[in-house]
């Protein structure tokens, strides 16, 4: 006999907070946020997600941040779980305007890259995600202001930029980090090598491209400025003098292996206050995405988010 198949699809908050039972009302409220377009979106992982919290005494609603759908929080809520990529971490905190909120957010790795849950060692099985998120004590985050928006783990002007800015949503959506490698041969093929002008608490420094690191990794496993922490208010600038197709290739290998520090190429320095021009407009990419282009100023926060 056939085993009926069981059914992952989410219910919208609107549809979720109607079908909950009075006698739920007491238990505390998690709000599960995600974005059903990115890479990496799996209603299955989510379900399980939630049927962890409600294991552990809470009951759950689901909603979204997306392009279409903006994020909201829902009153007295007592959680909030971003369940996604970087990109969607920066988009929910940003319009959750959560400073001075008593809610407790969790962020657990359900999209394309999520650095911040790699740097913090979130657990990604459900049920150990949420002891250890409900038993933890807050960790401070410290986000970065960038020309009206902000980004929290990584920013950079250059190549891997000009990648972001040319690639392709619907790809991103059916084989996740993989269109990041196409986007970036067709970067290879039009190589272009702007002058930028950078300055780090006024100290100037002139440059072809440049990373920006408040978090430890960047891409994924690799880290450019292993001495970066989410929880410190610092910027960590590397600076490529030369940024050639043989420049950049050398970087990321240098990357790879730990060792960017090494590369008489690469210039170096720390802060707390960054800008950027150029003559002509540059991309640049915070978090995954194209969020800002030059001339740009790059601020730390003065007091940490507490997530």
């Amino acid at each position: 006999m056939a085993m009926a198949r069981k059914d992952y699809r989410l219910i919208p908050a609107s549809q979720e907070m109607a079908s909950r039972a009075p006698a739920a009302v007491d238990r505390p409220l998690v709000q599960i946020v995600s974005n059903p377009v990115s890479g990496g979106h799996s209603a299955r992982r989510l379900a399980r997600l939630r049927d962890a919290y409600i294991r552990y005494g809470f009951d759950v609603v689901f909603s979204e941040s997306s392009p279409a759908t903006p994020f909201q929080l829902i009153k007295r809520v007592a959680r909030l779980c971003i369940a996604g990529g970087d990109g969607t971490v920066r988009h929910v905190l940003e319009q959750g305007d959560l400073r001075g909120s008593t809610v407790a957010v969790d962020v657990y790795p359900a999209g394309t890259i999520n650095l911040m849950a790699r740097e913090w060692n979130v657990p990604t099985d459900p049920d150990a995600f949420v002891q250890t998120s409900i038993n933890r004590a807050p960790r401070p985050l410290f986000p970065v202001r960038m020309n009206g928006t902000n980004f929290l783990a990584c920013a950079s002007i250059g190549p891997d930029a000009r990648a972001v800015a040319g690639l392709s949503t619907e790809l991103k959506r059916r084989i996740g980090r993989l269109a990041y490698v196409v986007a970036m041969m067709k970067v290879f093929i039009d190589w272009q090598r702007p002058r930028l002008r950078v300055f780090v608490d006024s100290k100037r420094i002139d440059c072809e491209a440049v990373f920006i690191a408040k978090g430890r990794f960047y891409a994924g496993p690799w880290s450019f400025a292993p001495a970066a922490r989410l929880e410190q208010p610092i910027l960590h600038v590397v600076a490529l003098r030369h940024a050639r197709r043989r420049d950049f290739t050398a970087f990321f290998l240098a990357m790879m292996a730990g060792k960017t520090g090494n590369l008489e190429n690469v210039q170096l320095a720390t802060g707390r206050e960054v800008s950027i021009d150029c003559d002509t407009p540059q991309p640049i990419q915070a978090d995954g995405d194209i969020a800002a282009h030059t001339p740009a100023s790059l601020v730390v926060a003065a007091a940490p988010l507490l997530l």
